[in-house]
């Protein structure tokens, strides 16, 4: 019997998918001989748990050193070199390496050093990959025109909060506060 005829046989559909409802609602060949697959939430984050600890850690040492406009998003799903971006703003190159030197420092406690490290002597765009995790600080004018959120705009984010806006009573939802 061909493929078609017997996912047909069944009531699946020829492109190997098969039905879960027979005649009646009722699974064919009784209720316990065909269930779904899980279907994956949209926006879920499926991130490792590593990955997450390392952006967080990442996050806050970008707030500790004043950066702006923080976001965390779980690229995972779409990317299979990476699991999480943080992405930051710095005012001028100078806060940009105080920035990357403190995610540096303290990835580094956590046991991660970056594989890889771009555009630290221009200062406008310097991106740290850590492998499960890749770190960009752009200054405000590169963020604009690149706009690396619209392009991810399909991933879920991470909530990140940060400690020093938590501890002070104000809330943040996603990403830090503008300072």
């Amino acid at each position: 019997m061909a493929f078609a005829e017997a996912a047909s046989a069944v009531g699946g559909a020829s492109d190997g998918r098969a039905s879960v409802t027979g005649p009646a609602g009722n699974p064919p060949g009784g209720p316990h001989v065909l269930t779904p697959d899980p279907v994956r939430r949209p926006n879920s984050v499926t991130a490792s748990p590593r990955a997450i600890e390392l952006a967080l850690t990442a996050a806050q040492a970008a707030a500790d050193k004043l950066a702006r406009d923080i976001i965390v998003i779980d690229v995972s799903d779409r990317l299979s070199i990476t699991d999480c971006f943080v992405i930051a703003s710095a005012d001028n190159e100078r806060q940009t390496k105080a920035v990357i030197d403190e995610i540096e420092e303290k990835l580094r406690v956590l046991g991660a050093k970056p594989a890889r490290r771009e555009g630290e002597r221009e200062g406008r765009w310097v991106l740290l990959d850590f492998v499960d995790l890749v770190v960009h600080v752009l200054r405000a004018e590169e963020r604009e025109y690149y706009n690396l959120e619209r392009l991810w705009k399909d991933c879920p984010t991470i909530p990140f909060e940060d400690a020093a806006v938590a501890a002070a009573g104000t809330r943040t939802t996603g990403t830090a506060e503008t300072r």
